[in-house]
């Protein structure tokens, strides 16, 4: 299966960097095109062909939700809007998700890996039976976080010691300083953190430093 393109829209161009980056990191996936505005995106959108959009809602020019329908492309919208109108606006218009800032990296690569399975499923000219065109659709929602029980592979214990300590902290933390708390790695602290992040349990912020590069702080969001 060929690489996935995808355009990525933000109007701020060190968001677009970093949503940018993320979509790098994923295997399968290669960013063919950046833009800051809506007249940006659908002018890059008729030059890259993308097969798929990572759209900002608050573009300067227009709505991101507005030209959905004219990208030729699947979109997955990404705004800081948590209202349910502008999430129905999103999907009424074509959306296939909907992904609400900041976000840490593996819950976009969640949702790109998820994207990757249904376009494999759906590939070709063949005729789809329901069964096909069901396992398809399932396979896009396969990226979908839930708050019920731990993914596979996660330890109930690290998984409480790492709510423990951002239920007590004054401030929000970054996953080295949660990794050094609960005595686990960095990268097993970010694995945790994501999952609360998509079960909406712990809000993720993002701030900038000298060097441009953002650092991610997450805070429980006491409930």
């Amino acid at each position: 299966m060929t690489e996935i393109g995808v355009l990525v829209v933000d109007d701020d161009f060190r968001v677009a960097g970093v949503h940018a980056s993320y979509v790098e990191r994923v295997p399968g996936f290669r960013v063919v095109g950046v833009a800051h505005t809506a007249a940006d995106a659908m002018r890059t959108a008729e030059e890259t062909e993308p097969d798929l959009v990572l759209l900002d809602e608050y573009l300067p020019d227009a709505p991101g939700s507005a030209i959905i329908r004219t990208l030729g492309a699947a979109v997955i919208v990404i705004s800081a809007a948590d209202d349910a109108e502008t999430v129905r606006r999103a999907v009424a218009l074509g959306a296939i998700n909907y992904l609400v800032k900041p976000f840490p990296p593996q819950v976009l690569a969640d949702r790109l890996t998820a994207f990757a399975r249904f376009r494999q499923q759906v590939d070709g000219d063949r005729r789809l039976d329901q069964n096909a065109i069901d396992r398809a659709f399932g396979a896009l929602r396969e990226g979908d976080s839930s708050a019920g029980a731990l993914p596979k592979g996660r330890s109930a214990v690290t998984a409480d010691a790492i709510r423990d300590a951002l239920r007590s902290a004054d401030e929000p933390l970054t996953a080295a300083a949660i990794a050094d708390l609960t005595g686990v790695s960095r990268a097993t602290a970010q694995r945790y953190l994501s999952d609360l992040v998509r079960a909406d349990r712990v809000e993720l912020t993002l701030r900038y430093g000298s060097t441009g590069r953002p650092e991610h702080r997450f805070a429980w969001r006491g409930r």
